[in-house]
């Protein structure tokens, strides 16, 4: 009996050890594990809405989708959208689609000049699964060449310039964003956020959306999704400025914010008797992009509801200084 009793306390003392651990485990990965590098985690993108699905070709769809990867924080839908307007998928009839030029030299799916498609892919090699030598005939070539060309033409720090560049007009410009819009499951990018550095935070945020939340959570190569500052610290490392890991940290870095005057990349905060417990990132128009809940995956929702402890805001930038920040 004795030995048994032995046994078991052992047993005991072992279980409560390993219980401990896991939970000082737990609060160590909440409070300082490091975020992603800028650049190494677009997760998914965002959620095909229901036009999508129905209009895009399901090869076109995974093409969007992968090659948006080649410009860390370009959601597919821009890619997508272009790829619509110019030969509505590559099922357009018109000459230079298949093959040939049309009347200004464009040719392939996504109509690229010889010249232009010839630059891209001498300074970026695409992705196996293309033609041989690159063909802006192909669609996987000229799809990941469009993501390129976006990328060194100013996307998504600065959208619409990108866009202009692909095509020179404003209405085209107008077109594709709209057309992107309408793409997406939810409509969490921003076309002209006040700063680019806004704009890098909002694109890394929304190319999250769908991902779980995970409490302690540093994106999906760290630990499979994101808790709410998790997703914030990232996407604020990811427009090169290092902030605080937890929301408690996090409220007191940056310029307080009037609630009147809130501008799209502002980190939005929710307290509950001096509890700062959640973050999320304002898109302008009411919206913010945020990871909630466990159970609930990183979306799109209105900042205010009914019965919110909304808090304030804050706005971080390049030249403040705060100790507690993950480089």
């Amino acid at each position: 009996m004795l030995v048994k009793a032995l046994g078991a306390g052992f047993g005991t003392f072992v279980f409560l050890t390993v219980v401990i651990a896991a939970v000082v485990s737990a609060v160590v990965v909440f409070d300082h594990a490091l975020a992603p590098a800028p650049g190494t985690s677009t997760g998914t993108g965002t959620t095909p809405s229901s036009e999508a699905q129905q209009d895009i070709p399901a090869e076109m769809l995974v093409l969007y989708q992968a090659a948006a990867g080649d410009c860390p924080g370009l959601d597919w839908s821009v890619l997508a959208a272009v790829g619509k307007i110019e030969t509505d998928h590559a099922r357009s009839p018109l000459p230079g689609v298949s093959s040939g030029e049309n009347a200004s030299g464009a040719g392939g799916p996504m109509q690229f000049l010889a010249p232009t498609f010839d630059s891209v892919t001498g300074r970026h090699q695409l992705p196996a699964g293309g033609a041989s030598p690159p063909s802006r005939y192909n669609p996987s070539d000229a799809v990941h060449a469009a993501a390129f060309y976006l990328c060194d033409s100013g996307a998504p720090a600065d959208l619409r310039t990108a866009i202009f560049a692909y095509n020179h007009a404003d209405w085209y410009v107008d077109q594709v964003l709209d057309q992107a819009t309408r793409y997406r499951g939810g409509d969490c990018l921003t076309a002209s956020p006040p700063t680019p550095t806004a704009q890098r935070v909002i694109s890394f945020a929304c190319a999250q959306l769908g991902l779980p939340y995970v409490w302690g959570g540093n994106g999906p190569e760290v630990n499979g999704g994101w808790d709410c500052s998790g997703l914030t610290q990232a996407a604020y490392h990811a427009a090169g400025i290092s902030i605080p890991r937890t929301t408690y940290d996090q409220v007191h870095t940056g310029t307080t914010i009037p609630e009147d005057k809130l501008a799209p990349g502002d980190l939005l905060f929710y307290s509950t008797d001096g509890d700062v417990h959640h973050v999320g990132i304002y898109l302008g128009g009411g919206q913010m992009v945020h990871a909630p809940t466990f159970d609930e995956p990183v979306q799109v929702s209105p900042y205010r509801w009914p019965g919110d402890d909304y808090y304030t805001a804050t706005r971080p930038t390049p030249d403040h200084t705060d100790s507690r920040a993950t480089p």
